[in-house]
């Protein structure tokens, strides 16, 4: 059931404070994401930008403020139950079991009871959307490439059939001519319905596959706004788009 109050919205996050244990990281994020949108969070490492996705995706516990989802209140579900939602996180660092071969890693997204059945249909799906994955099915995650390793987090995210895929730092430690490849594919995935909200140090390239933008610097979100308005903002130019100017 979607949520009465804003049905058009996927995603709604209030006041939302994340601690590990006596440390603070994020204080009082608020955000909201549309339904059919790429959604984007940029700042600098540290900013918090991971903390909130783990939080939103049940891995870490809030302190305090609240999460709805697709019209219902997650804030104190299990990671596992956002799952079932159809919430699905892909980590920073791809996170990949090296010595499975991807069609393994691949078929661990669809782990949960509820997604088995459909596992394999799924599987011919991302293979159609990675024909690179398909001829490495049977290889070892840990002998990949980091672009072709970075397919398969992502493609391990969608068996999960996701109606909003996180992803967090996608392109970190990847060639540019792959970071292009990247980001050309998340828009992709987004043109398919799936909405997205993406965590990124890569603010050019986040601001350009996005419809609207999070700014977050020391655990707080210091700016917002439609990309397009942000990218003329002289606080991203000089801090995240290298201006001098």
């Amino acid at each position: 059931m979607s949520n009465p109050r804003n049905p058009e919205r996927l995603l709604e996050v209030e006041e939302l404070d994340v601690a590990y244990a006596a440390i603070q990281v994020v204080w009082a994020v608020t955000l909201s994401v549309r339904r059919g949108e790429v959604v984007s969070i940029i700042g600098a490492n540290g900013a918090g930008k991971s903390s909130t996705l783990k939080a939103i995706a049940g891995l870490i516990p809030s302190r305090s403020g609240k999460i709805v989802f697709d019209g219902h209140e997650v804030t104190s579900e299990s990671a596992n139950d956002r799952v079932r939602h159809h919430l699905s996180l892909i980590p920073e660092g791809r996170q990949l079991w090296p010595r499975m071969t991807v069609e393994e890693n691949l078929l661990m997204g669809a782990f949960p009871a509820h997604l088995r059945p459909g596992a394999y249909k799924n599987l011919d799906r991302i293979y159609d959307l990675f024909p690179r994955l398909k001829e490495r099915r049977t290889q070892l995650c840990g002998t990949l490439s980091g672009g072709e390793q970075q397919m398969c987090a992502i493609g391990r995210g969608l068996m999960a059939e996701p109606v909003l895929l996180l992803l967090d730092e996608p392109s970190l430690g990847l060639a540019p001519i792959l970071v292009d490849q990247v980001f050309q594919l998340i828009r992709r995935i987004a043109a398919e319905g799936v909405t997205i909200l993406v965590a990124a140090q890569n603010a050019n390239y986040a601001l350009q596959i996005s419809n609207y933008t999070y700014v977050m610097e020391w655990g707080r979100v210091l700016l917002e706004g439609p990309s397009d308005e942000l990218r003329s903002s002289d606080h991203v130019r000089r801090a995240y788009l290298g201006a001098t100017a």
